[in-house]
């Protein structure tokens, strides 16, 4: 495909996933518009790249369904001065996404290679707000927090509580709990208080990496 092609199907997706999926929000809209997802997944499955399906890009990292990342997006009300933490962000999309939304972006990857792969698309597309950090997952990256949203590319069980520990006051950790459906689910910080809402019923991929993690329960 061409990259006029391809901008035609990236626009489509937003048009026929994502608006009557409730996406409303014309920042999220515009952000999918934007990011080219097919630079992001194998080349074997550029073709298929927009798709509302999960797209593995490597061994237990996907590129989320675009309906159900931009709910989540929506969710998270991310604004314009706003610092990220991006959890398991595989070869980037997320965060390139994210960058269009917030003010920084910091990606975490375990492995050198993903973290490597990632940062040469991430540079090569211009994010010049993303910054991928190899690291365990489960720790996030305390560093460079707090953080006003953090998001996790994946189901998760439970939330690590080092990683809701990473929100600033009144900042948005955003995931999908279980399975089969999970469902999407926002954590907002209130002092030592971190409070779940449920949004809607997704399925993406598990996160296998916090899965063991030390946990928060409620």
């Amino acid at each position: 495909m061409t990259t006029e092609k391809f901008a035609e199907a990236r626009h489509h997706m937003v048009l026929s996933q994502l608006r009557p999926n409730r996406v409303t929000d014309d920042r999220v809209a515009d952000a999918m518009d934007t990011v080219p997802r097919e630079e992001f997944v194998p080349k074997e499955l550029r073709g298929v790249a927009y798709l509302d399906e999960d797209l593995e890009v490597a061994p237990g990292r996907f590129v989320v369904e675009p309906r159900v990342f931009g709910r989540l997006l929506q969710e998270a009300n991310i604004g314009p001065t706003d610092v990220v933490l991006d959890i398991g962000c595989g070869t980037g999309y997320s965060a390139a996404v994210l960058g269009h939304l917030a003010q920084a972006v910091v990606a975490i990857e375990r492995d050198p290679d993903l973290v490597a792969r990632a940062s040469e698309i991430l540079e090569r597309l211009e994010c010049d707000n993303v910054a991928v950090v190899e690291g365990s997952l489960a720790d996030g990256n305390r560093k460079q927090g707090p953080y006003n949203v953090i998001h996790i590319n994946g189901s998760v069980t439970k939330v690590p509580q080092s990683l809701l520990d990473q929100l600033a006051e009144g900042g948005r950790l955003i995931c999908v709990l279980g399975a089969n459906p999970g469902v999407a689910t926002i954590y907002k910080r209130q002092g030592k208080n971190f409070s779940p809402r449920a949004a809607f019923d997704a399925s993406v991929p598990e996160l296998k990496d916090l899965t063991s993690s030390a946990v928060f329960e409620f």
